[in-house]
This record gives structure tokens, sequence and C-alpha cells, in this order.
């Protein structure tokens, strides 16, 4: 294992298997070829042509898509398609983060339509006489998805109509229990992103870093059920970690990546540094 099969595991994704997906004049996302079947049925929503999908033109408004898709995704639902991870929580459709929302969609369909999702990655961090140690979380052995892995200090989706920033805020509170004057202390970084297909989804998604210096006598403390539980470890055993195994979950070991880098324990003359740095910033392909 090495830090750059971790890069290379992230952005797996083979476009070929996909077809791009349009909202108005939009790229919006890419539809799966195995996924066409449940598409194409629904020509009062989909149509073809220029080698690719559009939503029906006469939903023109934002509300408008938004329903039909919510009713169309339903519908998917209660054929199993998700697999029980409903929740509930949309998130905005759009080709950059600060665009105009095309529409919003339930967060577990956003990767069955290849649509590029956004979510905040904080690492929390202490100062020692020794150096620098961070809080490790392992995620909960009964989350649907990937259970007992480890994870970021405090990690989540982008859910539509709230702050990158207020939504840390909230996720360091239901996560780690960690005050909302403290967590506001926490500093915007930079990002990383990726393309990672996993069977008929795609993820070419969007992690923005926050690093927060916590004090050293704050313990985080699970709160929402999502961690089993954090621990404090020196640097050197996340960083040896990240390098050698898959413990932590796929994408979070690029955050962590970062971290590093920013933080000098991957030199400029390390053979790998470009190629690192580089590719923690997946970008999207070329429009036609």
């Amino acid at each position: 294992m090495s830090f750059l099969d971790h890069i290379e595991r992230c952005n797996n994704a083979d476009l070929s298997d996909f077809e791009p997906w349009y909202v108005g004049d939009v790229r919006a996302g890419f539809l799966h070829r195995e996924f066409l079947p449940l598409v194409a049925v629904r020509t009062e929503l989909f149509g073809h042509r220029d080698g690719g999908w559009h939503l029906s033109p006469a939903l023109d408004t934002p509300q408008k898509r938004s329903a039909a898709m919510r009713a169309f995704l339903l519908e998917l639902n209660q054929r199993g398609l998700f697999k029980n991870l409903w929740r509930e929580e949309i998130y905005t459709v759009s080709r950059h983060f600060n665009d105009p929302p095309l529409m919003t969609m339930e967060r577990c369909a956003v990767p069955w339509f290849g649509v590029r999702a956004y979510g905040p990655h904080m690492t929390g961090f202490v100062r020692k006489a020794d150096g620098l140690h961070l809080w490790v979380p392992r995620r909960s052995y009964t989350k649907p998805t990937f259970p007992g892995e480890l994870d970021n200090t405090v990690a989540g989706g982008q859910p539509a109509g709230i702050g990158l920033l207020d939504n840390l805020v909230k996720e360091c509170g239901e996560e780690a229990s960690i005050p909302p004057a403290l967590a506001r202390q926490a500093k915007a970084v930079g990002y990383v992103s990726y393309w990672h297909q996993s069977g008929r989804q795609l993820k070419p998604d969007v992690m923005t870093c926050f690093d927060l210096e916590l004090p050293a006598d704050f313990t985080p403390r699970a709160n929402d059920g999502e961690v089993h539980g954090f621990e404090l470890w020196p640097v050197q055993r996340v960083f040896e970690t990240v390098r050698d195994t898959t413990e932590f979950k796929y994408n979070c070991n690029l955050v962590l990546i970062d971290f590093f880098i920013r933080h000098g324990m991957i030199a400029a003359d390390d053979p790998d540094f470009f190629a690192l740095a580089e590719g923690l910033h997946a970008g999207q392909p070329p429009l036609p």
C-alpha cells in the first residue's frame, strides 16, 4: 500500500461506462449504461439526444425539477434500488458549488446520477511537547456504510440550504460534541476532489478540508451514534496507517495526505510529491 494507491483507489472511474446527463444546457452528471433502462422508460422525464440524456424541458424551474425527481426517486426506493439508504436529506444539483441550483435531489440518489457532491472534512489536532497528535474516530459498527472503519475527525455531506462552515459546526456538535464557539475556529485550508466509481454509481466529489487545533484538555465525544469512539494518535502513527493500510475510509485518506503535505511530512523532494499534490485535485472532464 502507498499514498499513491489511495489516490488511484479514489479515482477508479471509467467514464466509458457512463453517458452525460443534462439539466437544460448544463451537464449535471453522468448515468451508468446499466442504470439507463430505469431512466429510458420514463419518457415524460428523460429524453436522449446528441449523445446525452436530458431532463424534460417542460420542467423549467428548480422547483418543478425537484418535485418530479423526488416522485421518480421515491418509486425507485420502493423498488429497493437504494437498499434502505434513503435519508430525507437533499443535496443541491449544480455544475459548480456557487452556481445557481438547478434542482435538489435526495442524498442517496446523487451518485446514481453522477452528480458532484460536497462536504466538509475536518482534521482535529493537538500540539504536544512531542509533536502533533490527531483525533481519530472509528465509525460505528452499525453504520450502513463503511462500518468500523477509521475516519476524519469530523466529516459529513453538504445538504442544500446551509453554508460549508455552518454545516461543519453542525457536524462537529453531532459527531464529536465540539461546542460551536470552538468549532468556528476551524480554518478552511483547501479541498480535495476525486472521481470514484462503485458499480453503477459515480462520485465526482469535492471535500473541503478544515483544520482545527483543539485544546489539550478537550476530548471529543460521540453524540449521534455515528462514531464508535475517538482516540488521540501521534501524527506519525496516522501517517503510517494511511501509508501502509486501508483502515481509513477510502476518501478520508486523501484529506489526511493533504494534511501531511501541508505540515511538511511529505517533502518536496519525495519522488511522489508532485503526483500526490496533483492527484488530490481531480478535475471534471472537458465538455463535449
